[in-house]
């Protein structure tokens, strides 16, 4: 290996990081840095004063013009949309997107979509990989003042819609096992009781399988959905708990296929949201994780009932 990969590789961590909490997709992620790395070296690499911010620069120009496409064909996506899951503790997994676990869960990257291309930007670089402001205004080619009122305008946007509760992992984790075996066993009394009354139930679906078309809202309907899904698959049904983008997550399986991922969030006694991705598009990788497949259209539609 040459110096010039060498020291590509050295920093293919952070660039997949910045790119990911970017796009929300590890797809999008990797070809962006597979694009950097062919403009790396097609760049006089011995004349760069400093090619990490070389690197890093490149990336978050390209994520943004990525970002800004995306954002348009998200317009015309069926239903919600929601990030691509990394599942961290399993074999294969791509963990060099995770320079930052703590901010990488689903929750925050949900939070990110909302924030313009440039602000995402800025935000990312100054908040969670803790890039001076002269490195973002380089970055971004605007003035340091400017990327000081993207950076306060986005944290302000941020802590308003994060969710308000800093629950301790373990906690986490007990509530999210418990929810797992209420809805493995299709226990009603105790799903509700895990469940705030006034609980969201999130789904994307990618218009790929059959869904519902709105969020569900409510504890019993919510609890009632579990409990029909147990009813529906039987013995088919296999939940396993796992980590998810740094957090506890769970994964549902049917007839070993996957067919979503799951993740919480909570106040440390109840379920608040749950997000479920649905779309097989975005499951392929985590299912081959697991050495399964995602569970196909022509499945779910054998069942003759949506699922959100």
């Amino acid at each position: 290996m040459d110096a010039s990969t060498q020291t590509f590789d050295r920093h293919r961590r952070r660039l997949l990081g910045i790119a990911y909490r970017m796009l929300g997709s590890t797809a999008d992620a990797e070809d962006v840095v597979q694009d950097a790395w062919l403009r790396w070296n097609d760049a006089t690499v011995d004349a760069l004063n400093n090619p990490e911010a070389w690197l890093v620069t490149v990336v978050t120009r390209l994520s943004i013009d990525r970002l800004r496409a995306a954002k348009q064909q998200r317009d015309h996506y069926v239903g919600t949309w929601l990030p691509e899951p990394l599942v961290t503790d399993a074999p294969a997994s791509p963990e060099q997107m995770l320079e930052r676990a703590d901010d990488v869960s689903m929750a925050f990257l949900a939070v990110l979509e909302r924030l313009a291309p440039e602000a995402r930007a800025a935000y990312l670089l100054r908040e969670v990989f803790d890039a001076d402001y002269e490195d973002v205004a380089r970055t971004l080619g605007k003035s340091e003042a400017a990327c000081r009122q993207l950076v306060h305008r986005a944290k302000t946007q941020i802590q308003d819609e994060r969710p308000r509760f800093a629950v301790e992992r373990e906690a986490h984790r007990r509530l999210l096992e418990g929810f797992a075996q209420a809805a493995a066993s299709g226990d009603m009394q105790r799903l509700k009781a895990l469940l705030a009354e006034d609980v969201e139930l999130i789904g994307d679906s990618g218009g790929k399988v059959p869904a519902f078309r709105a969020m569900l809202r409510g504890a019993q309907r919510i609890a009632q959905y579990y409990y029909a899904v147990v009813r529906l698959l039987g013995i088919g049904l296999r939940l396993q708990v796992v980590e998810v983008n740094g957090e506890p997550g769970l994964l549902r399986f049917f007839n070993g296929a996957l067919e979503s991922v799951q993740t919480i969030e909570t106040d440390g006694e109840r379920i608040l949201r749950i997000r479920t991705q649905r779309n097989p598009e975005k499951l392929q990788r985590i299912a081959a994780q697991f050495a399964s497949r995602a569970i196909t259209r022509e499945e779910l539609l054998g069942l003759r009932t949506p699922a959100p």
